[in-house]
């Protein structure tokens, strides 16, 4: 893969992965497009430029991480109240993000296999981001929920979790899906979003890592390079990317990116149906 490749994937993630418009499409898109998607370390590139994008959550949202300041509206769980008081913010906030992500990690490694098999179809990513595009432009009316004054509930973790696993279908978006989500569950859509960016650190995490683990007695000391230069590029981009996002959904809402992944979806359909191949990463 050439540098110039590998900036454009990185901006690609870093725009893509926050934003409910499936950064797997973008991608296939692009590789295809650049003749690279055949390339092993494009496949590996792709998967751990996802680093940079779980730097960007924790820079942006550290306080979260390493405090958890929600004194003024915190209730204590009842499972929280043999620990410390100090501690017991940061062990709420902590355990949700865990019991969210475990529906992720049981189902993704059962059915990883049939997963791999979905990405090799094009057309089930056209038609996932077409469909999904659908849902988003009419998401406001579908989601009928009063919004509640709170935060995330232990249930209320567990069901954005599965609602995860349903963007382990290529072209769903992990972030619409767990927005989504939490918008069934009362959630804002600043509630919602912000808690898909805290849930996307040990999902993205371990995708990646995983990925590494099994790749990189294969890399060549060039290829570490270029991977540095990516998850620096990612990380800038997503730090602007969910800056962006939150104040956009707030005020606007989804239907921009509905249309947006309808034109997409229909796009990748046309290029099928005309013959010109594309290459799954």
């Amino acid at each position: 893969m050439e540098l110039i490749h590998a900036i454009a994937l990185a901006i690609i993630e870093g725009l893509t992965e926050f934003l409910p418009v499936s950064s797997t499409g973008h991608m296939i898109i692009y590789s295809s497009l650049a003749g690279i998607a055949g390339n092993e370390f494009t496949k590996l590139y792709t998967v751990d430029i996802q680093f940079g994008c779980i730097l960007s959550v924790l820079v942006l949202y550290h306080r979260r991480f390493l405090t958890d300041p929600r004194t003024e509206k915190f209730v204590v769980p009842s499972y929280l109240k043999s620990f410390p008081p100090r501690w017991q913010p940061m062990l709420d906030f902590y355990s949700k993000i865990l019991i969210a992500f475990l529906p992720a990690a049981v189902i993704g490694f059962l059915l990883n296999d049939f997963i791999d098999s979905l990405l090799e179809n094009v057309v089930v990513v056209a038609v996932t981001l077409l469909l999904g595009g659908i849902v988003l432009v009419f998401i406001d009316r579908i989601v009928n929920v009063q919004p509640k004054d709170g935060d995330v509930s232990v249930p209320d973790a567990l069901k954005i979790g599965f609602f995860q696993c349903i963007a382990m279908i290529p072209g769903v978006s992990r972030s619409a899906a767990t927005i989504i989500g939490g918008m069934f569950q009362g959630l804002t859509r600043t509630q919602a979003a912000e808690f898909s960016f805290f849930l996307a650190v040990p999902t993205m995490a371990a995708a990646s890592g995983y990925k590494l683990l099994k790749t990189y007695k294969l890399l060549q000391p060039d290829d570490y390079q270029m991977l540095l230069i990516g998850n620096a590029i990612a990380f800038v981009v997503g730090l602007l990317a969910i800056r962006g996002f939150v104040g956009f959904l707030t005020r606007y809402g989804f239907k921009v990116f509905g249309y947006y992944r309808i034109a997409l979806g229909l796009l990748l359909l046309g290029l099928v149906a005309a013959g010109v191949k594309l290459d799954v990463l």
